[in-house]
C-alpha cells in the first residue's frame, strides 16, 4: 500500500518525476506538466508502493486472468506524457479515451478545463467500476466513464477532438474515424508487422496520415477489434525458452524451425556501428517494413546465457524467416570498452547463410540511406483505389490497408 504518511514525500517524488520526464523529452510542453503537477498518480494505483508509482517507466498491471496475462494496465508516466504530447489537448476540447484506467482520463480532465469534455470507455466491467470509483474519489467527477466496446467507439458525446487509444491496437477502426472531428487528431498503439508505435494521425482526405510516431509496449485490446499475435515456440525446456513472434497467417514450420536452431549459426556483418545507448527503433521499423518475411525472434535470458542465441529480449528482435531456416539480428563490441557495436545477423537452417546475409544487407541500406528519415504511417479505408497508395510497404487489416512509406 502507498499510504502516505507525510504528503511532502508525495510532492518531491512528483517534481522529481516531471524533472525526469522533461529530461527524457516526454514532456515537452508546460500543458502536460501543468497536468502531471496536479493530479496525484498514487491515489489512482493505491496498491502500489509510493517510489514506485512515481517512477517514470513503472507501469502497472490492475486485471488479469486466470492465466496471469494481463487484462488492463496503468501506462508508465513515460508514455502517458509522450501520447499527450501527441494529442496536443487544449482548454475546451472534447477527448475520447479507449481504454480506461482513472489517471490518465484525470490529466486529460486537467488540460480539457472546465469547458472541456473528457469520456473514457472500456469492454471490462471491472475496470470500468475502478475507474469511476478513483475517479469520483479524486474529484474528477465530471469524466463521462462508459462501458463499452472500444471498437465502437462512444458516439453519444462525439464528436471529438482528440481520441486517444490506450490498449495495443491491430488496425483502426471505422468508428474512431467517424467520430474523429475534421481537424481532430487520433493518437492510438498501433501495432505493424509485431512492432507497435504510438502514432498521432491526422486527417488528409479520405484517409489518416501519421508522421509522429514512439515505440511503446500495451495490452492488446479485447472485443471485437482483438487480433493477437502468434508464437511459435522452437525451444522450450528449463527455463530455456526461443520463440518467433509472427503478426500475420503465413504457414511456417516451427519444428523445422526449431531443429535449425540447434544447428550451428552462420554469421553475416553488416558494417554498420551504433554508439552504446543510441537507440535503433527505426533500423527494427526498416526491416519490417522491407523484408516480407519478417518476424521477431523472443527469448528468455537463459537462453541467451546457455548459449543456445547470440540475443535476448522477451518482447523480441527483428528476424526473417527463409522456409526452414532463419536469420535475426545480432551485434558484437567493436573495441575492449564496449562502447559501440557493429550490428549483423545470425542464421540457422539450409538458407540460413542467404537469410542472414539479405538481413544484413536492409541494415547497410538504412544505415547509407535513411537513418537520418523518419518513416510515414498512412491508414486507408478498405476499398480505397491502390493508385492513390504512396510507395512503401502495405498491410493489410480487416478495416484499413496500412502504408508505411520512407520518404527521401
Amino acid at each position: 500500500m502507498n499510504d502516505v504518511a507525510h504528503p511532502a514525500d508525495a510532492e518531491t517524488l512528483r517534481q522529481a518525476l516531471i524533472a525526469k520526464l522533461r529530461e527524457l523529452g516526454a514532456i515537452r510542453t508546460e500543458p502536460v506538466a501543468a497536468a502531471f503537477a496536479t493530479v496525484w498518480r498514487h491515489e489512482f494505483v493505491p496498491e502500489v508502493p509510493l517510489e514506485q508509482v512515481y517512477e517514470p517507466e513503472n507501469a502497472q498491471v490492475t486485471k488479469r486472468d486466470q492465466d496471469g496475462v494481463a487484462l488492463s494496465s496503468i501506462s508508465a508516466a513515460r508514455i502517458q506524457a509522450l501520447m499527450l504530447e501527441q494529442a496536443d489537448i487544449r482548454p475546451g476540447m472534447r477527448v475520447l479515451e479507449i481504454g480506461s484506467g482513472g489517471l490518465n482520463a484525470a490529466l486529460i480532465a486537467e488540460m480539457v478545463g472546465h469547458d472541456g469534455a473528457v469520456t473514457s470507455i472500456d469492454i471490462d466491467a471491472d475496470v470500468i467500476d475502478r475507474a469511476e470509483r478513483l475517479l469520483q474519489a479524486t474529484g474528477y467527477r465530471r469524466v463521462n466513464v462508459v462501458l463499452a466496446d472500444g471498437e465502437n467507439g462512444e458516439p453519444n458525446h462525439a464528436p471529438y477532438d482528440r481520441i486517444i487509444v490506450t490498449a495495443g491496437a491491430a488496425d483502426l477502426a471505422p468508428a474512431w474515424q467517424n467520430q474523429l472531428a475534421e481537424d481532430g487528431r487520433l493518437v492510438v498503439p498501433l501495432r505493424v508487422q509485431g512492432l507497435t508505435r504510438s502514432i498521432g494521425f491526422e486527417r488528409e482526405g479520405r484517409h489518416l496520415i501519421g508522421r509522429d510516431y514512439h515505440t511503446c509496449g500495451f495490452v492488446p485490446m479485447q472485443g471485437t477489434g482483438e487480433c493477437r499475435e502468434r508464437l511459435l515456440v522452437l525451444h522450450d525446456g528449463e527455463g530455456v525458452q526461443v520463440g518467433l513472434r509472427v503478426d500475420d497467417d503465413r504457414q511456417i514450420d516451427a519444428q523445422r524451425l526449431g531443429a535449425a536452431l540447434r544447428e550451428p549459426a552462420s554469421e553475416a556483418w553488416s558494417g554498420m556501428t551504433l554508439e552504446k545507448g543510441m537507440p535503433y527503433d527505426d533500423l527494427d521499423l526498416w526491416l519490417a517494413t522491407s523484408l516480407p518475411t519478417f518476424a521477431l525472434l523472443a527469448t528468455t535470458r537463459r537462453a541467451r546465457d546457455s548459449g543456445l542465441v547470440a540475443s535476448w529480449s522477451p518482447m523480441g528482435v527483428a528476424a526473417i524467416i527463409e522456409g526452414d531456416s532463419f536469420a535475426y539480428l545480432t551485434y558484437r563490441a567493436t573495441s575492449p570498452e564496449r562502447t559501440a557495436f557493429e550490428f549483423g545477423a545470425l542464421g540457422h537452417g539450409p538458407d540460413g547463410v542467404k537469410a542472414a546475409d539479405r538481413l544484413a544487407e536492409q541494415m547497410r541500406v538504412w544505415n547509407s540511406d535513411l537513418r537520418d528519415i523518419r518513416a510515414v504511417f498512412r491508414a486507408f479505408p478498405l476499398g480505397t483505389p491502390e493508385d492513390q497508395f504512396p510507395e512503401g510497404k502495405v498491410v493489410n487489416r480487416r478495416n484499413f490497408r496500412h502504408v508505411i512509406s520512407w520518404p527521401h
